[in-house]
């Protein structure tokens, strides 16, 4: 069911008629239809019933305004949804003389002369919306400044076209907005969670995903670097942050936020979920590799291999998740020498040695040394940012890597994906001019095959 289906129109029979797709219902001939056809919007569009008959009485009293009031005024309307009779009331602010300006800064306003007093706050008197304190305790008593007084008016049953259609107008103003505000106080509260989606569209470096009730936006820079998004694919993705935007409610996504994979061993392990088994720290080089620290209070509890699972099978699903992204899975430790050996996974470590400056000297075999340093520095590079150590890696002849090779590579490795994918791209590129040449040279050849009978006749 869309907006446009939900038509409030004002007849001349004192009939409210609520439409929800082909089916009609009369407020005040058949409220029990009426109070269904609520139900039936506020399921459909996860509103409260509160605010769709709180829009609902803004229209009426719109309407009214529109026929019987007159500009300034403030009208109020209020339905009883169990008899729908309706009620109107006309609202102005209680005031003093204090609060009001008075004709003589009426008269310098008028010729520029004073500035509006925007700190004291005053305001210009309209007997339309401001009655005076002394007039407002005739008809109520007790009543203060600074409070609103509601006076009541004849309720009327006739209502013009234009007053209809500005009802109709309201209705649907008003469901928007609380749309919008639900959706957005939902996903607002699931900030750092997880969601699945299906990815409807990519527009420029952006792709837009199905989640639901919205659509979730994942921008260029927490996409994962190889992954290729198709309309139709369906995936998890993380909820980085969601902003109020005069367009509706933005949420942004990522597949490349580290968290991610904390949230995937949530779903997966029950171990790290009930709090049995803690995630102490995540290095991820999105797309290729990630590093994952755990530790466990609880006696009888192994925290590797919980998140590995029987047979690999809970790691597997979260390597699975990420498109065959490696996941090394270590034991956290409070002794650093403990913690970088582990970190160096899978390599073996012969010896630790905490150096000055939060720097390690990580002592291996020959044989270990490509496995430690990895490809592109990338193992001990995953390493450092895990543990938060500065690390050398060498072997006992001396042989190996310093931090700050790592820590410059490190920095050049955002710049080497850019430039990967702008490979990527001109290849890509390339590719389709050949195609579109190929085809073009075809498409010519077979005009000129046509046009050879037509010359020899």
């Amino acid at each position: 069911m869309t907006e446009k289906s939900i038509l409030l129109n004002l007849n001349y029979k004192d009939m409210i008629v609520l439409s929800v797709g082909k089916r009609t219902f009369l407020k005040n001939m058949d409220i029990k239809n009426f109070t269904s056809a609520i139900a039936q919007i506020a399921e459909e569009k996860g509103i409260e019933k509160e605010k769709i008959i709180e829009s609902i009485e803004t229209a009426i009293a719109a309407a009214y305004k529109k026929d019987y009031g007159q500009k300034s005024q403030v009208i109020k309307a209020k339905i009883d949804p169990k008899t729908g009779e309706t009620k109107f009331w006309q609202v102005k602010l209680v005031v003093t003389k204090d609060m009001i300006y008075s004709e003589e800064e009426l008269e310098k306003l008028k010729d520029a002369k004073i500035e509006e007093d925007e700190e004291a706050k005053k305001i210009r008197f309209n007997p339309e919306k401001h009655i005076m304190l002394a007039d407002a305790e005739k008809i109520k008593k007790g009543i203060k400044a600074g409070e609103e007084l509601e006076i009541p008016l004849e309720g009327k049953g006739d209502y013009g076209r234009i007053a209809a259609q500005t009802a109709k107008q309201v209705v649907l103003q008003k469901i928007r907005e609380a749309e919008r505000e639900t959706i957005f106080s939902e996903y607002k509260s699931r900030e750092g969670q997880i969601v699945s989606g299906i990815i409807q569209r990519v527009e420029g470096k952006n792709v837009f995903v199905d989640i639901g009730k919205t659509l979730g936006i994942m921008p260029r820079e927490e996409q994962v670097f190889g992954e290729f998004y198709r309309p139709g694919q369906r995936l998890k993705f993380y909820i980085m942050k969601v902003e109020d935007t005069p367009k509706g409610p933005a949420v942004f996504l990522s597949r490349a936020y580290p968290k991610f994979i904390s949230r995937l061993f949530e779903l997966e392990v029950p171990e790290i979920s009930q709090g049995q088994v803690e995630i102490k720290s995540i290095a991820r080089e999105a797309g290729s590799r990630s590093k994952i620290a755990l530790s466990s209070e609880v006696e009888g509890v192994d925290p590797v291999g919980s998140a590995v699972g029987q047979r690999g099978s809970r790691v597997m699903a979260v390597i699975n998740e990420l498109g065959g992204e490696k996941v090394d899975i270590i034991e956290y430790s409070e002794k650093p020498e403990e913690y970088i050996a582990n970190a160096l996974s899978p390599a073996k470590v012969i010896e630790v040695k905490i150096m000055p400056k939060n720097k390690a000297l990580c002592l291996v075999e020959e044989d270990q040394l490509s496995l430690a340093i990895g490809k592109d520095g990338q193992n001990v590079r995953l390493a450092a940012k895990l543990t938060g150590w500065k690390i050398d890696v060498r072997t006992p002849e001396g042989k190996g890597v310093k931090a700050e090779e790592v820590e410059k590579e490190t920095k050049e490795e955002p710049k080497k994906a850019e430039e990967a994918e702008e490979e990527k791209k001109d290849e890509e590129k390339k590719k389709k001019e050949k195609e579109e040449e190929k085809n073009q040279k075809i498409i010519k050849k077979k005009l000129i095959q046509r046009a050879k009978p037509q010359a020899k006749a």
